[in-house]
């Protein structure tokens, strides 16, 4: 299976820290491909809801950092979109770039349909609007016909939910209760792609 790991952060913190380790977690599993993106650096648009995606069924009009997203984004069995918190939600990047997948699905409405998909969120609180930002990611999943999953009840219930005291990567390191959270949405993750795949191939 493919695994795609994506930073929502604009800088290389704690955010970024989390997708790696869980990836590395993901591929000591067995038989996990990963890829990891960070949005750091990356001149991402916001959508212009101009529907040239729509009339045309060509892509985005727009032709910058995000168009080098796409192949990832349809290549990937499972998606693991990690965000910083703010305002109590997504970043803007994240969220911007999760608009221009627009450009996609009118191509091909179903482009995204039964990927796996699981949400991290990052907080420099400890309940800093972590649970919030997760269930904006998962909203996109469920409205682009994904399948959205979590690590489950009793610590994971909605995703990975971590606690960086705003010390970076060395804060997010040091949260052990927030990283089982990563590793248990993490096994989810890969355990329900892979039901899914054999199904497939059944």
């Amino acid at each position: 299976m493919r695994l795609l790991g994506i930073s929502g952060s604009p800088r290389e913190g704690a955010t970024a820290y989390v997708v790696r380790e869980a990836l590395a977690f993901a591929a000591s599993l067995g038989a996990v491909e990963t890829e990891f993106i960070s949005l750091k650096g990356k001149q991402i648009g916001f959508c212009l809801h101009c529907d040239y995606c729509v009339r045309t069924k060509k892509g985005c009009v727009q032709k910058d950092d995000v168009v080098e997203l796409y192949p990832s984004l349809e290549a990937a069995d499972a998606w693991l979109l990690a965000t910083p918190v703010y305002q109590g939600t997504m970043s803007g990047q994240l969220k911007a770039v999760l608009d221009r997948c627009r450009a996609l699905v009118a191509r091909n409405p179903d482009v995204f349909r039964n990927k796996v998909g699981a949400a991290i969120a990052v907080g420099g609180d400890r309940v800093g609007g972590q649970e919030p930002a997760i269930m904006a990611i998962h909203a996109f999943y469920l409205a682009n016909k994904m399948i959205p999953v979590s690590g489950g009840p009793f610590g994971s219930n909605l995703g990975g939910t971590v606690w960086s005291r705003d010390k970076k990567a060395e804060g997010a390191a040091a949260d052990e209760v927030g990283m089982k959270t990563v590793y248990r949405t993490v096994e989810r993750l890969v355990e329900v792609t892979r039901l899914l795949r054999a199904g497939e191939g059944a």
